[in-house]
């Protein structure tokens, strides 16, 4: 599964995904707020259990977009997103599908010229944690205490090892 998110160490604000957003589509399905002079993303989060899906009367929204001939622009998928990620319009209900059907991927992340924006496999990012987080308590990190690893400090069988070797 992939999400766009947004660093705002590097976002300045300049709204280029926005506009990119923008041209493919009657209306930005991104956008991009100021609060305390930091920016932040509202998009499209691809929720699991999809709260808009399972409100939407007519069977219209799904994670891949909205179905704009089902679509009878009720407002309910709106109300119930955490995320205030979906936009009425007099027509139908728009949110982010991470472009999905473009091969060059998000228009939002290829109009970043910062490249604040990105489209993050979260899977993968997991595994990536894990295996730090591995190499960590096995004491290949660059954190290696000088009695062993992590997992010595932390087990009854390195507490044990510690005592007889002291």
């Amino acid at each position: 599964m992939k999400k766009i998110t947004v660093n705002r160490e590097l976002c300045d604000g300049c709204l280029d995904c926005q506009r990119a957003c923008e041209s493919l589509h009657e209306s930005s399905r991104i956008a991009i707020l100021e609060y305390e002079s930091a920016f932040y993303p509202i998009v499209c989060q691809q929720c699991e259990g999809e709260p808009c899906s399972q409100i939407c009367p007519v069977d219209a929204m799904s994670n891949e977009g909205v179905d704009s001939e089902r679509c009878i622009s009720c407002g309910l998928c709106s109300m119930v997103c955490p995320f205030g990620a979906i936009t009425i319009t007099p027509n139908t209900a728009e949110k982010c599908n991470q472009c999905v059907d473009r091969e060059e991927g998000p228009a939002c992340v290829q109009a970043c010229s910062k490249r604040a924006i990105s489209l993050v496999d979260i899977d993968k990012s997991k595994s990536n944690k894990q295996q730090e987080f591995i190499a960590k308590l096995a004491g290949n990190g660059e954190n290696k205490s000088k009695k062993g690893s992590f997992v010595n400090v932390i087990t009854a069988m390195g507490r044990s090892k510690q005592v007889l070797d002291e």
